[in-house]
């Protein structure tokens, strides 16, 4: 068994959404001081490697916290998209439906998490097509997942596919993954265990995750 790490760090100098507050790591105790280590995190919940619950659009959405745990863990694809027009769109015909199939997350590989930190981070990159997030809702897969800042355009301030998404309620968005490239490389559109572990607060529409995934070897 293989396991990946397909987290980014959090740090005070990550890629965060424009705008957003960047994260503040600040030390409170010392083991010099007070005998121990502690430290003060102040971040917004859609910060670094995160998960979007339906709430995060809809006021009447489910909040993470209300979802099942299991909801967090299934079997995956990546679907490779590097070499994809960065205006255009992702389409159906550009998955392999065999996986689509079996699989509970969806998840899209732009190549921009190696520039994660940097204002490169910030740039075009394909987004799912309408008929691509209806198909997902029809299936009732559990989420999908993308290593780039969002789901939707940088300059699509309505989130049309947020909304588009998450009128299935019961469904998560995954944002800012890491390494999918090292499971393209083992399995390319193969099958893997994914696991994404959000942090449980009361009424969240998003959070912090520890992602990895799970390669079986022969």
């Amino acid at each position: 068994m293989k396991i990946i790490d397909l987290t980014h760090g959090i740090s005070e100098n990550i890629s965060v959404f424009p705008g957003s507050m960047l994260p503040k790591i600040e030390k409170v105790s010392t083991v010099q001081k007070d005998g121990f280590n502690e430290s003060l995190l102040t971040m917004l919940s859609h910060t670094g490697t995160h998960v979007d619950a339906p709430k995060h659009i809809f006021s009447q959405g489910k909040s993470l916290d209300k979802f099942s745990v299991d909801s967090f863990v299934g079997k995956a694809f990546v679907v490779d998209t590097r070499n994809m027009d960065p205006k255009g769109e992702i389409k159906i015909e550009d998955i392999n439906m065999e996986s689509f199939q079996q699989a509970d997350f969806i998840l899209f590989y732009n190549g921009l998490d190696k520039k994660f930190g940097k204002k490169e981070f910030l740039t075009d990159y394909p987004v799912p097509s309408r008929e691509l997030i209806d198909l997902i809702n029809s299936h009732n897969k559990k989420g999908i997942g993308f290593d780039t800042i969002g789901l939707d355009r940088l300059e699509n301030e309505n989130l049309d596919l947020h909304k588009r998404l998450f009128k299935n309620n019961n469904i998560i968005n995954i944002e800012n993954l890491n390494n999918l490239d090292k499971i393209i490389h083992e399995i390319k559109d193969g099958l893997f265990t994914f696991i994404v572990l959000p942090l449980k607060f009361k009424n969240s529409d998003g959070a912090p995750v520890r992602a990895i995934g799970i390669l079986e070897e022969d």
